[in-house]
């Protein structure tokens, strides 16, 4: 049997983008980004992200399809991210998917945002196979996951409030950075010494789980308390203290949930996986528990196509097709 060739769309967010893959091969991935708009604005704006959307998304995947030198008529089917994320935005890429699919008569796949970051580890590497523990860091999520098969996973712990993006762009707002705030803070974190005192997380306890409130109200505290003094304080510093905290718990607890599930691959998705400070250490780890570690290159940890046509190739082999009433979803939970 043929590799089946996939139209991968996502518009969750402020990212318009279409990739075509052949199996587990990317032909092409085309991203158009509003951020440069959201960013006026300190952060996205809604209405402005689904407009982007509707100028661009026509354009996207024509370029994508060209690039991937292949025909519309060529696709077996269109995957697109039905949610999480921003309910307008969500809509321009799910109703153009809808009438791309019906057009050719060809199956639609919904596929959930999540699961899609999951995924972007099998065009790293076309050996991977389950079962494998999966480290999900993300503005949105952030959990350690047992992938049993390629489309069953369960979750072994979880964030019980901010997940850690979110922590990265509050902190990186309360150090006075630029949106998008976790490129930003990584950018500073490096000129400066974890030095500055954190809180343990869950300490003697939470398993699997994380909390970041604690940590953010920790930044918040310290620079608020020496501003009251008058005092200066290095904002490199704070910013290398604060990844620290929150990025080694996560390296920490995906290297221990490897080695009580009995599995030698970890994999990681999520835009936090970018950070390379986080990449760094988790590549160290795994190395040193004798670990394979299969992780995205950054293009496709952040919101990217070729993550969601990577799902709906899962979703297409296991004949998981959704009807063309499939709505929109702001939150879906980890499943």
């Amino acid at each position: 049997m043929k590799n089946p060739l996939i139209l991968g769309i996502e518009s969750s967010c402020d990212e318009t983008a279409a990739a075509v893959i052949c199996g587990r091969v990317l032909l092409s991935d085309e991203i158009a980004s509003s951020a440069s708009v959201q960013s006026k604005f300190g952060g996205v704006v809604p209405e402005i992200a689904s407009r982007e959307h509707l100028f661009a998304v026509d354009g996207v995947v024509k370029r994508a399809i060209d690039r991937a030198g292949i025909k519309k008529e060529d696709i077996d089917a269109v995957a697109v991210t039905y949610g999480a994320g921003l309910l307008g935005a969500l809509l321009v890429g799910l109703s153009f998917a809808k009438g791309f699919a019906y057009g050719l008569g060809i199956p639609f796949i919904a596929v959930n945002h999540i699961r899609g970051h999951l995924a972007a580890a099998y065009l790293e590497d076309e050996t991977l196979k389950p079962p494998f523990i999966s480290l999900l860091a993300s503005g949105g999520h952030t959990a350690v996951l047992f992938a049993e098969t390629e489309t069953k996973s369960s979750v072994l712990g979880g964030t019980r409030d901010d997940a850690v993006g979110e922590a990265f762009d509050k902190v990186a707002r309360i150090l006075s950075l630029p949106y998008p705030g976790g490129p930003h803070l990584e950018t500073l974190a490096r000129e400066g010494n974890a030095c500055v005192p954190m809180p343990t997380m869950l300490k003697g306890a939470g398993g699997y789980d994380f909390s970041y409130s604690g940590l953010k109200t920790a930044v918040l505290n310290y620079c608020h308390n020496a501003e009251q003094r008058g005092e200066t304080y290095s904002r490199a510093d704070v910013a290398a203290s604060f990844q620290r905290a929150a990025l080694d718990v996560l390296v920490e607890k995906t290297v221990r949930g490897a080695r009580e599930k009995g599995v030698d691959t970890v994999t990681a998705g999520g835009g936090v996986v970018a950070n390379g400070y986080l990449r760094e250490k988790l590549t160290s780890a795994c190395k040193e528990a004798g670990l394979r570690l299969v992780l995205p290159i950054k293009r496709h940890c952040t919101d990217n196509a070729a993550m969601i046509a990577s799902e709906g190739l899962l979703q297409y082999r296991a004949g998981n097709f959704a009807a063309l009433t499939q709505n929109a979803e702001a939150s879906i939970p980890l499943r």
